[in-house]
């Protein structure tokens, strides 16, 4: 069983519920037609995380874009 897993980081609000779907489904899409598995065995994780959360470089992703 193919399983995905997307880390983002949650800005803005994060993603819509309509982003998700297509987002989960572009995705599935994808691991069907280079993976050769089936649709229904695909699965889609979405994991928003908040900048305070994700760091770069030892750097929180909330300071990097203060400053920039």
């Amino acid at each position: 069983m193919p399983y995905v897993n997307v880390k983002l980081t949650k800005e803005n609000g994060g993603l819509d519920k309509a982003q998700k779907e297509e987002l989960a489904r572009r995705l599935t899409d994808a691991v069907v037609a280079v993976v050769g598995r089936g649709q229904k065995t695909c699965v889609v994780v979405i994991d928003e995380v908040e900048t305070d959360n994700y760091a770069i470089g030892g750097e929180t992703v909330t300071n990097i874009r203060k400053k920039s």
